[in-house]
């Protein structure tokens, strides 16, 4: 019995060959995307941790920063206070030895009414019973090795209560 097949055969569907490479690539690239974006992601992903971690350390050292900034102020205050205070004890010292200078080399048949200190430029004003006594009392304090510039400015004849004495005026300016 033969057997006469009037419908249409189907005939295997042919794909060109360009297609199946189309889609293969296709896929391929797909796929090659896929990882890389995913590489990409997390590559950025370190990146914002390592950034994350920087912008702490960089806060950790702006503390620092002002923390020494506020240390060295801190320094440089104390360091300031402890010259004034030097300062201070060595202009302490100044009027003791003045008055010491002048009182020890004082003799007697002298003695002294003004003192007055004007930037280290001593003026002593005061009485002397003999101009050698003066004389003497300027040569002591010229032997001072605190005073320098010792000079008599002016000496003159008076009297208190009808005895004669000598009127003086010295300046001199002391080593700090």
């Amino acid at each position: 019995m033969i057997r006469i097949n009037l419908l249409p055969t189907k005939k295997p569907l042919k794909v060109p060959p360009v297609f199946v490479y189309g889609v293969i690539g296709i896929v391929i690239l797909f796929i090659a995307l896929t990882i890389f974006t995913l590489y990409l992601n997390n590559k950025v992903s370190n990146m914002q941790t390592d950034m994350s971690a920087k912008e702490k350390r960089l806060n950790e050292l702006k503390q620092a920063i002002i923390e020494v900034q506020n240390y060295e102020k801190d320094n440089k205050e104390l360091l300031e206070k402890t010259q004034i205070i030097e300062i201070l004890k060595k202009d302490q010292i100044v009027p003791l030895r003045l008055l010491d200078e002048v009182s020890e080399r004082l003799p007697k048949g002298v003695w002294l009414t003004v003192l007055s200190d004007k930037n280290r430029v001593i003026n002593i004003e005061g009485y002397a019973l003999t101009n050698y006594d003066l004389v003497g009392y300027v040569q002591n304090l010229k032997e001072s090795k605190y005073l320098t510039d010792v000079m008599l400015v002016e000496s003159r004849q008076t009297a208190i209560e009808s005895i004669p004495v000598y009127k003086f005026k010295l300046t001199f300016k002391i080593k700090v």
